[in-house]
């Protein structure tokens, strides 16, 4: 596995509406893999590749974007106040590290009240996002220099290997963006071709409502849609089987629905029959709250598409340690190439 690859991935910074360094990082890595590549007017990069039918379109979306911030006041201390972009769990966001993206990159701390100091009812408050602040360890005349209003805000976090995992902030969902780009190359290496024309598209703005995809499925109009993201592993202690959605270590998961999405009954076999030829690990996943590109894919074309998707196992996620097993990103690209390369040779009736 290119290891070295996916940290770069996930290092990069993107979150909603300022994806262009991520976005610039996937054009690089795209560069013989496709026989067309662009970028629409939202940002998000499609690349086509030619099929053995062109009767059919069939679409994968991986999002770019990741849960980050944005400035919203810088006080007369030098103290950066911020709204968070994308889905926090405010306790999380204790002892990070922060890039704030302004006219130069600049490292900064997530500050709060010390424990020492607070009283008893702010102990046992619940922690709020507004709690928190973003220290730059620099006066306020230094820091107007390089941040303003609107600059943006991502976490500070290297990939590490921990055992047969990755672990870094953003594998949400840049785990599918690594997976995608893979899946292109594993094509290319294997001289394989897909069914019918491939729309790989990398997706912004999925963290603030599945936007991105909206539009570029509009655009593309696919027959078959699929979504690669992140789902919840929620195997560790104090979970019970019905919480887990997924196990780390136990396969690619086949969606059978979230918030966004039931996924075409038809759609589902198919994943698992190819799985099941082609030996590849697999898992159920039901995720009872969040969504993904698949709603999108299914809904944004005039008459639906037959859309499913493959999800990654994670745990900790919307955290800086997000955690996936490197044997399930395997079986995600080997499910996700398997299936392009085969769609014609499944009964679509119903």
């Amino acid at each position: 596995m290119d290891v070295p690859l996916l940290a770069r991935i996930c290092e990069a910074p993107g979150a909603p509406g300022f994806e262009k360094e991520i976005r610039n990082l996937v054009l690089t890595e795209l560069k013989g893999l496709a026989d067309d590549v662009s970028v629409d007017n939202m940002g998000n990069v499609t690349a086509l590749k030619k099929g053995r039918s062109s009767e059919k379109k069939t679409m994968a979306a991986a999002h770019m974007d990741e849960i980050g911030f944005i400035v919203t006041h810088v006080d007369d201390k030098g103290f950066v106040r911020f709204n968070p972009v994308g889905g926090f769990d405010p306790k999380t966001l204790t002892s990070q590290r922060v890039i704030i993206h302004g006219r130069k990159d600049i490292m900064g701390v997530m500050g709060s009240k010390p424990l020492h100091i607070m009283t008893p009812d702010e102990k046992n408050k619940v922690v709020k996002i507004t709690d928190f602040f973003i220290d730059l360890g620099l006066p306020k005349k230094e820091v107007d220099k390089f941040v303003a209003v609107g600059d943006f805000v991502t976490r500070h976090s290297p990939l590490v290997e921990l055992g047969d995992c990755v672990n870094v902030k953003s594998l949400d969902n840049r785990a599918s963006v690594f997976v995608l780009l893979e899946t292109l190359k594993e094509l290319k290496k294997s001289k394989r071709k897909p069914a019918y024309d491939f729309y790989a598209v990398f997706t912004v703005q999925e963290e603030v409502g599945l936007r991105g995809a909206q539009a570029a499925a509009l655009r593309i109009q696919p027959d078959f849609g699929i979504g690669l993201d992140t789902t919840i592993a929620y195997d560790v202690p104090g979970s019970t089987p019905q919480e887990r959605c997924t196990t780390l270590g136990e396969g690619a998961g086949i969606k059978l629905m979230d918030s966004s999405v039931i996924c075409d009954y038809r759609m589902i076999e198919f994943m698992k029959s190819a799985a099941k030829r082609h030996k590849i690990k697999w898992q159920p996943e039901i995720l009872i709250a969040g969504g993904t590109d698949t709603g999108s894919l299914q809904r944004m074309v005039a008459g639906g598409s037959i859309a499913g998707a493959v999800s990654i196992p994670t745990r900790h996620i919307h955290q800086t340690i997000e955690t996936c097993h490197k044997d399930d990103l395997s079986a995600c690209i080997q499910l996700l190439a398997a299936c392009v390369c085969e769609l014609d040779q499944h009964d679509w009736k119903f």
